[in-house]
């Protein structure tokens, strides 16, 4: 072993580090994840003389600034998610379950650029380029423009960049790089960490805007250190079922746009489509005259979209009922079971409940409780809700129910698709102005909405 080497053990899923070998790791709670590690003391060549130029601090208001460069991606939602384009010099890490559709998505952005007249290049590590060339023509994105190799070592990756001087890099995944300098294997938090880091240093030296491809693990973080995160400037998730048609975008960290901005594909036998309406797709199928499904409006980003939630209380004979949540927070739905039986003397004790938000989207943001409490009430009551009725508002434990931000925005959405009735906080209503020919009533608490909805 070198002098300047030290045997070190690394959790593979949170990057703990440790002077020696632990069953649990003390930081995410894993068990069975740490590592024997050589981790050198002396830092790698290439960074030593990237990070060796000397750079005098300047005035901010000497910077020449003309304006923000944003480059399209050629895809709408993907523009979006980005807020506007791809911004020179960027890192973009793009995450998601395996089979989901991240190489798609890369691929057919990679194709959109290569028509703008921009020099990209594919760095896949887990493909050969034939295997490449297959999918790139069942996705239709074949383009002279388009460079493609099959490369694990981070050296040679950046030798190519230098070389040939594309216009947007895309490493396919992180994971599979490797450092020579290090001895640990590819996909190791230090190799991770390592090659993220030069590809960063490359990123911001070059202006070349360069997205890393990274798996997940089984709670849904991705694969190797947080340290990953932190590092890069965008952070993409890309969620969605594989027995469900769409496939969600969501950005969840974004140093040069809108935070938790969400893109809707569709996915289809040539690849990824964009749904340029995410609340007609999700509410196409919905079920007309039928208890337990209710219509709320959620804000992700921007953006306002409409959703439909679905609930069933069923009588059991068990002595503890079963609370079966999807797509939604299990300990706000629990919250908000408490207050019905508290304040609306409803013994749902006795009833199993399951929720489900349909299409496959998530819905975190508090404005969607008094959609969750009248889809539960609808059900337990086997009552539907009025024809073309939406619910808005936040539950508080007293059964008030709480003002929301952007009303106007999710109002005009609501009757841009059709909806004529909308309940919502009584303090947004005294606030808004009138917005066309839909009826608007303002609720004060959940007792007040219950009587108006049944």
């Amino acid at each position: 072993m070198k002098k300047n080497t030290k045997t070190i053990y690394c959790c593979q899923s949170c990057g703990y580090q440790a002077p020696k070998w632990l069953g649990k790791c003390p930081d995410c709670g894993q068990w069975q994840t740490f590592v024997e590690e050589y981790l050198n003391t002396k830092p790698a060549a290439s960074i030593e003389g990237l990070l060796s130029a000397r750079r005098e601090p300047v005035s901010i208001d000497d910077i020449e600034f003309d304006g923000e460069e944003r480059v399209s991606t050629g895809i709408g939602e993907f523009d979006r998610v980005l807020g506007g384009g791809l911004v020179p010099g960027t890192m973009i890490l793009l995450g998601g379950d395996p089979g989901i559709g991240k190489s798609t998505l890369m691929l057919q952005a990679l194709s959109g650029m290569s028509k703008a007249g921009l020099k990209v290049l594919y760095v896949s590590g887990e493909e050969s380029v034939k295997q490449i060339k297959i999918r790139s023509r069942r996705l239709s994105s074949e383009s002279c423009s388009i460079l493609v190799v099959s490369e694990i070592d981070v050296e040679a990756i950046l030798s190519m960049v230098g070389s040939a001087r594309p216009d947007v890099l895309v490493i396919d995944s992180i994971q599979t790089m490797f450092c020579p300098d290090l001895s640990s294997a590819p996909g190791s938090v230090s190799q991770v960490r390592e090659s993220a880091m030069k590809l960063m240093l490359n990123a911001k030296k070059s202006n070349i805007p360069t997205f890393l491809v990274g798996h997940v693990t089984k709670d849904g973080a991705i694969a190797g250190p947080r340290l990953l995160e932190h590092m890069v400037d965008t952070v993409l998730y890309f969620e969605g079922d594989r027995n469900h048609v769409y496939r969600i975008l969501r950005s969840v960290k974004n140093r040069f746009g809108s935070t938790n901005e969400i893109g809707v594909f569709e996915m289809k036998e040539k690849g990824l489509d964009e749904v340029a309406n995410p609340s007609a797709a999700f509410l196409s199928e919905r079920p007309l005259g039928s208890p337990g499904s209710v219509v709320s409006a959620s804000m992700e980003g921007t953006r306002p979209i409409l959703v439909e939630l679905q609930a069933l209380a069923s009588s059991t004979n068990f002595g503890t009922p079963r609370r079966t949540i999807l797509g939604l927070d299990n300990n706000r739905v629990a919250l908000l079971v408490a207050v019905m039986e508290k304040k609306l003397g409803m013994h749902l004790m006795g009833y199993d409940i399951f929720m489900n938000v349909a299409g496959g989207v998530k819905i975190y943001e508090p404005a969607a409780d008094m959609g969750i409490i009248a889809a539960i009430a609808s059900s337990f009551l086997d009552r539907p809700l009025a024809e073309g009725t939406v619910v808005l508002g936040e539950v508080g434990l007293t059964g008030e129910v709480r003002a929301i931000s952007h009303v106007e925005t999710r109002v005009s959405e609501i009757q841009k698709m059709g909806f004529k009735k909308c309940l919502l906080p009584d303090s947004n209503l005294k606030r808004m102005a009138g917005i066309g020919k839909i009826e608007l009533a303002g609720i004060k608490n959940i007792s007040e909405a219950m009587e108006l909805l049944f």
